[in-house]
């Protein structure tokens, strides 16, 4: 039988991305959004590690069972490291991914390319039915382009230059961005600990 995790999220990209990359290794995810039960969690702490560990810590100890939570921040270097724990909500409450993706381009107008630089960060934490909890942490480097580009991913990845291949994360397949993106880099490091509930 595998293992049944909750994942505490209600964002439907992210649970298909982790989903993938569990994909035969004797895991079974539900998500908050078969938990409607639950109520939101606020993510009001001033780190990923933070918001992390309090999202997979309120759904392990809600529902008794095995949590795996995440938190992402894309940090520029030009912003002094924002939008970071605020990538979300950057453009402000009730925000999509568009305005936000506007609002971030505005604020490097006229920023030359080669100060650009940005890294997107993972923070994922497991949380058992008891409370205790254990992070790890992915990073994927790269640069903000000057506009949009591509239909796959979602959040940042249509300005989100990976590397130095010239593409943006939303003109990679599922496939490839799933293969060596910040999520993966998390999720690799959390499957030691995830082997403890799916042995």
């Amino acid at each position: 039988m595998p293992a049944k995790i909750v994942l505490a999220t209600r964002n439907r990209h992210k649970v298909g991305e982790i989903a993938a990359m569990a994909a035969g290794r004797g895991l079974e995810f539900s998500c908050l959004g078969d938990h409607r039960e639950l109520p939101e969690v606020v993510e009001d702490q001033p780190t990923l590690e933070g918001n992390a560990r309090k999202k997979s810590l309120e759904a392990a100890l809600a529902l008794g069972r095995w949590s795996l939570a995440e938190d992402t921040g894309l940090q520029v270097d030009a912003l002094g490291g924002e939008p970071g724990v605020m990538s979300a909500r950057y453009a402000g409450p009730g925000c999509d991914f568009a305005a936000n993706n506007r609002k971030l381009l505005a604020a490097l107008e006229g920023v030359e390319p080669r100060r650009r630089r940005a890294v997107f960060r993972t923070v994922m934490a497991l949380c058992s039915p008891d409370g205790e909890v254990v992070l790890e942490d992915g990073v994927l480097e790269g640069s903000i382009g000057l506009a949009p580009r591509g239909t796959g991913g979602f959040g940042y990845d249509p300005v989100f230059l990976v590397g130095d291949t010239g593409r943006t994360l939303a003109e990679l397949s599922s496939e490839e961005k799933n293969g060596l993106s910040h999520r993966r880099r998390a999720f690799e490091k959390m499957l030691p600990h995830l082997r403890r509930v799916a042995p």
